[in-house]
């Protein structure tokens, strides 16, 4: 029998094997796809918005009470309580009832009469990052468009015009618009990312547990067709997971996507087969079905954590930092980010790719030579 007739046999075997398999088929064909679903769900809104705050006025001036309707107006924030009670905003944060409260001083309107500094002192919940932006952008953008209507009736009254008091006010527009993220949502700032990682989990606990299997009964000795044309089954089943991200569900759940759709399909004709080589290496290693599931189940977390996109990887350890490039998440969120989000040519992703090409050679062969066929 041919070697290509021989790979072209171990396939096809492999790729039933995935569909007859239970585990393996959940793992790696419906997991992706659930996940894909499910996953970007809490996500949807992509932006904090209508965030429960107080407002602490100590002034009782209009002036106050003109900045406390500025924020009621804000889509950012939803004013639930006005006191005059610093104390009882307080008690309220604490509780959970709001997520945060402005602080208008005492004199705040006759100090900005005189032209002395005012401040307004917002008060938030650091302990979610999101809630936390919301609260400061929108009391600091309800606050500042009073201050800059001061500012141009001051002027006006020194003389100028209209149009020259705003002139005065803002002599440099500057308007900040997002390339890459145009909502500036969580959603689409994590989601694409995390994609990259449920691709290498799935097919790595996927792989790891047939190859596991095969460990215990056995049939992991076999000549180098058969373990090419079973990695070739494992890469179909990673590639067909990969477009479907790609091509479809990024454009279902609306997310940054086709800034190079060339480079992203190179990018996952390196990615899938170094996470397959991996895959197998370790099932080989486990020489347990389950071991798989149960080990690689919880490297979920600090794979993504060392991966250089929810953590600057310049304040990583420097052996973790060095160490991270053995996962191919690691180079292929890297890739992915720049390649399919922000429209990169593939020059500039090379050096990733080409780790990703280093790493499925190095497993591959190291997986051809540790299953070698032995002369008896």
């Amino acid at each position: 029998m041919t070697a290509v007739r021989r790979l072209l046999q171990a396939w096809l075997a492999t790729l039933k094997t995935i569909v007859c398999d239970t585990g393996v088929l959940l793992i790696m064909g419906l997991a992706p796809l659930i996940y894909g679903f499910f996953y970007p769900w809490p996500y949807s809104t992509q932006a904090v918005t209508r965030v429960p705050v107080a407002v602490v006025d100590l002034d009782h001036s209009n002036l106050s009470r003109q900045i406390t309707r500025y924020a009621q107006a804000s889509p950012r924030i939803e004013v639930q309580l006005i006191t005059g009670d610093e104390h009882v905003a307080q008690q309220a944060l604490w509780a959970g009832q709001i997520e945060g409260f402005a602080l208008l001083p005492r004199d705040l309107k006759r100090d900005v009469l005189r032209g002395s500094p005012a401040i307004v002192t917002v008060q938030a919940n650091g302990s979610y990052a999101l809630l936390n932006k919301a609260v400061l952008y929108g009391f600091s953008e309800s606050v500042g468009t009073v201050s800059a209507g001061i500012e141009i009736a001051k002027l006006e009254v020194a003389g100028q015009s209209a149009l020259q008091a705003q002139a005065s006010r803002s002599p440099i527009n500057t308007q900040t618009v997002a390339l890459f993220n145009p909502t500036e949502g969580y959603g689409s700032y994590v989601v694409p990312a995390v994609a990259l990682l449920i691709l290498q989990q799935t097919l790595l606990m996927g792989v790891g547990m047939l190859v596991g299997l095969w460990s215990e009964t056995g049939q992991q000795r076999a000549d180098a067709a058969t373990w090419l044309g079973r990695l070739l089954a494992f890469c179909t089943v990673g590639w067909a997971n990969g477009l479907l991200y790609f091509g479809w569900i990024f454009w279902l759940q609306d997310f940054p996507r086709g800034g190079n759709p060339v480079g992203a399909l190179v990018l996952l004709a390196c990615y899938v087969p170094a996470i397959c080589g991996i895959g197998a290496l370790l099932g080989i290693w486990f020489t347990d079905r389950e071991r798989a599931l149960q080990i690689l189940l919880f490297t979920s977390l600090p794979v993504i954590f060392v991966s250089g996109f929810s953590w600057p990887s310049e304040s990583l350890p420097p052996l973790l930092h060095s160490l991270r490039w053995l996962f191919p998440s690691t180079a292929g969120i890297q890739a992915s980010l720049k390649l399919n989000q922000m429209g990169a040519p593939l020059a500039d992703v090379a050096n990733l790719l080409a780790l990703l090409c280093l790493l499925a050679l190095l497993s591959v062969g190291w997986l051809l030579w540790l299953t070698r066929l032995r002369k008896p």
